[in-house]
């Protein structure tokens, strides 16, 4: 812990309110731990954001049972560490797809942006029986209302249907453009805009020019 407190870094913190930790200096802390589980969970359990990055960092993540998941992700209220754990840690759990189904229905609009998350991968690398169909209906009847984080879930879903799914293209682009989400978001030169019609053309027009 008196390591992890050596790395605050108050330029990352200037950066980012939410973490403000030197990442390349945490994940260079996990490569010389490697993986311990015990360790892992100790970590999580301090509640301390570094300490939580960490751990998911050195965590086996086929370890951890399903209830044990959900209760770190209800824990998970920094945006970094919430990240890191779906995408370090569920993603490669056993226990991944129930949660997704869990998770999408929730109440809590974080947990349920999580679920969101979990069915974006899917759309691209599993989208075997998934209602492509049905999850554009929700997106178009939710997505605009819905609190920020489950918006942008919701929205990154709506591209990669789009980009992945060509004959559910044009509705993806459409929907996208009925509801101008994050049609304004500021996105610096050379990046691609998180408004979903852009996004999806852009990404297309990528894989076409390979």
């Amino acid at each position: 812990m008196a390591e992890l407190a050596a790395l605050e870094d108050p330029r990352a913190r200037e950066v980012n309110e939410k973490h403000g930790v030197n990442l390349s200096k945490l994940r260079a802390v996990a490569k010389r731990l490697k993986t311990q589980q015990e360790l892992a969970r100790q970590l999580w359990e301090t509640g301390e954001t570094a300490a939580r990055l960490l751990s998911i960092l050195i965590c086996r993540p086929k370890a951890f049972e399903r209830g044990e998941l959900d209760v770190m992700l209800r824990e998970a209220r920094t945006p970094k560490v919430h990240d890191w754990l779906v995408n370090y840690v569920v993603k490669k759990n056993p226990h991944a797809e129930e949660l997704r189904q869990a998770w999408s229905a929730d109440p809590d609009p974080v947990v349920a942006s999580a679920g969101w998350a979990l069915t974006t991968e899917r759309v691209a690398k599993k989208p075997e029986g998934l209602d492509l169909a049905g999850l554009l209906d929700v997106i178009d009847a939710e997505m605009k209302e819905a609190p920020d984080r489950l918006q942008w879930a919701m929205n990154h879903c709506l591209a990669q249907i789009g980009i992945e799914h060509a004959e559910h293209r044009s509705r993806a682009i459409d929907i996208g453009e009925r509801l101008e989400v994050l049609k304004d978001y500021p996105t610096p030169p050379n990046c691609t805009s998180p408004f979903a019609p852009l996004w999806i053309n852009e990404m297309v027009r990528r894989q076409l020019a390979t």
